[in-house]
């Protein structure tokens, strides 16, 4: 740290021009800041868990959520979302590094060192646990730790780099989060938490997918089996429109058993036509940045879809609870 400030000293007495820190040998680089923490948590992937989580905590009442269990509950989820999300960028950090999207990735980088990563890994997750555990209830903590083990380690170490179904499989991982917030109203797994969690299964396959169409030549370079890579474009665009087709089916399934009413049966169908839209777009249309845009689209979808669930619960309440 002594030489580091010496160094800054006397480029600055001697108007030498700034050097480029990236340029840097490994001892002069700059220390971690809180962002290289708060990035390797990826906070846009939690912030969407949580609102997942929050809709599930809603639907699994026809009242208030105790304010308990919307803090502590919402705290414990992201904190272990957040450290699964840290191993991720410890497992992947030679793989990030020599990918445009991810090459500036704080471990990639060098910013955070694999021990100080992994003293960031254990103490967010034992936390996220522990809150978990004494402050909701022992099965939300034990889903929310076989979470960790699928995301961090099953698919981030294993299927990711085994086989190109790797975004099927390792989605049911993912798309757990508002069966958290269900068990952690009612401390039982039920049939909504569980459909709740088929609707984000069946939307991971074509919302990676778009992405991974569109790093196609980056998953290729660092060999990882991405269905684009090992299939093809044309083939990986025909398996999203089908699956499209079943995130649509599946999205209207709680109208149809009575867990909602009307309002989200008409947004369902609205947004399931605006991604059946991209879909179409992608496979026959000539537009380069369709992928990319299917994509972003996907994520608006999600958010809306699960707005409008929660929004129908409580302007138009059912007796499915």
């Amino acid at each position: 740290m002594q030489c580091r400030h010496d160094f800054v000293e006397f480029t600055a007495q001697y108007s030498i021009p700034k050097i480029d820190v990236t340029e840097l040998t490994p001892e002069y680089k700059l220390a971690a800041t809180w962002r290289d923490y708060l990035e390797m948590c990826k906070p846009r992937v939690v912030l969407l868990m949580l609102l997942c989580t929050l809709v599930g905590m809603f639907l699994a009442t026809t009242g208030m959520v105790p304010w308990n269990i919307l803090v502590f509950g919402n705290l414990g989820v992201a904190l272990v979302a957040s450290s699964a999300a840290a191993l991720n960028h410890l497992v992947d950090a030679s793989v990030d590094a020599k990918m445009a999207r991810t090459r500036n990735r704080p471990v990639a980088q060098g910013r955070v060192s694999n021990l100080q990563g992994s003293i960031f890994v254990g103490v967010t997750g034992i936390a996220g646990i522990t809150v978990l555990t004494i402050l909701v209830n022992p099965l939300t903590a034990w889903l929310n730790l076989a979470s960790w083990v699928g995301y961090g380690i099953i698919y981030s170490l294993y299927l990711k780099r085994a086989t190109p179904q790797n975004i099927v499989i390792g989605g049911l991982f993912g798309a757990a989060p508002p069966l958290f917030g269900w068990t952690a109203v009612t401390g039982s797994i039920d049939g909504g938490g569980l459909l709740l969690v088929l609707i984000i299964f069946a939307w991971t396959p074509p919302h990676f997918w778009a992405l991974a169409i569109d790093r196609r030549e980056e998953y290729k370079k660092v060999d990882i089996p991405m269905l684009p890579v090992t299939h093809g474009e044309q083939y990986t665009k025909v398996h999203i429109l089908l699956y499209t087709i079943i995130m649509i089916i599946v999205s209207v399934l709680p109208y149809l058993i009575g867990m909602s009413n009307l309002l989200y049966l008409v947004s369902a169908l609205a947004l399931g036509s605006g991604f059946l839209y991209w879909s179409l777009a992608m496979l026959f249309g000539d537009n380069p940045r369709a992928p990319i845009e299917t994509f972003r689209y996907s994520i608006f979808y999600l958010m809306a879809l699960f707005v409008a669930l929660l929004v129908d619960h409580y302007l138009l309440p059912v007796s499915y609870i």
